[in-house]
């Protein structure tokens, strides 16, 4: 190991940073009535959803018949909405979050997210008002972006000339131009997705708040779907120039629609060979109780400070990164 590991990697002027960031966070949350709460970071659940990996632990110690396998939290959406469901009011979280297998550039295995939810508001404004929370860490740095609104059919209409919500898979494929990808097991989501990434995110302006919203009815996640010709999701994802910064919905308050959904990640994970991850039956018995008309957020405080230092290593804005932890 190299003397130089026991060194930050971020400068101290990152890390006050952060600390300002966390204050006009939290200040801001105050100045509205949201309050702030603790959830636990290991859970007898994990994250079922396909795409993202779950660290898993077992407890040595007594368990009264409960499982020993217990799960990192990816995020602490499940026990956030179970407050809610006990009357809690509008709460939020910003905490340690963990996922497996993402390490690199833009990603750390653990990593800092706020998450927040807000009665009797839809996703559209919820996203406006997380972007004014942008805005306000934007001028801890001397810095200002302008507002730009969207819906996702839009989008893909404006940036590459296509009909997101109609399109098949050939002219998806043709719309990415000279971007050479691996078509193998790639569904249509995944090439909306990959259109995202390499054709769309990119053209981004540094100096915008992008928000794009009503997402395609199969992107779903645990948002609502609205009827409609066609039906969309009511989800929302905000960028920063071309960095996404936050995902939020409208969200599920329907308990056997929650269940379905999560058995059918659960199919996904087994026909990828991934490994089996519990539901949440806390959560749907919250749900079975009533959860209260809301939208939720969650917004990753390390994709922030990247914004705000216009650096595209994550290892910039951490104490200590994945190598020197």
């Amino acid at each position: 190991m190299s003397d130089a590991t026991w060194r930050p990697s971020a400068t101290l002027d990152a890390l006050r940073l952060r600390a300002s960031v966390n204050r006009r966070i939290r200040d801001y949350m105050t100045e509205r009535g949201v309050l702030e709460v603790e959830t636990p970071v290991m859970s007898r659940a994990g994250n079922t959803d396909p795409n993202i990996a779950s660290f898993a632990l077992e407890f040595s110690g007594r368990t009264d018949g409960a499982p020993r396998t217990r799960w990192l939290r990816t995020s602490p959406e499940f026990p956030l909405k179970r407050l809610l469901a006990a009357g809690v009011g509008d709460c939020y979280e910003l905490g340690r979050v963990f996922r497996d297998g993402e390490a690199g550039g833009r990603h750390n295995p653990e990593f800092t997210m706020l998450e927040w939810y807000r009665l009797g508001i839809d996703h559209v404004a919820l996203a406006r008002e997380a972007a004014e929370l942008v805005e306000s860490c934007l001028a801890l740095v001397g810095r200002s972006a302008r507002v730009d609104e969207t819906t996702y059919a839009e989008l893909y209409r404006t940036y590459v000339g296509i009909d997101a919500h109609r399109a098949d898979i050939g002219t998806l494929r043709a719309a990415l131009g000279d971007v050479q990808i691996d078509p193998d097991g790639l569904s249509r989501d995944d090439w909306l997705d990959l259109l995202m990434t390499h054709r769309i995110q990119p053209a981004f302006p540094d100096d915008t708040i992008t928000i794009v919203h009503d997402y395609p009815a199969s992107q779903c996640a645990l948002a609502r779907v609205r009827d409609g010709d066609p039906p969309v999701a009511e989800r929302f994802e905000l960028y920063l120039g071309s960095l996404e910064l936050a995902n939020g919905y409208h969200e599920l308050a329907d308990t056997d629609e929650q269940r379905r959904r999560f058995d059918a990640d659960i199919l996904r994970r087994s026909a990828q060979g991934a490994a089996a991850v519990p539901r949440d039956e806390a959560l749907l018995d919250a749900l079975a109780h009533g959860l209260p008309a809301c939208a939720g957020v969650a917004l990753g405080v390390d994709r922030l400070l990247m914004a705000l230092q216009a650096t595209p290593r994550i290892a910039d804005v951490l104490a200590f990164d994945f190598a020197r932890a």
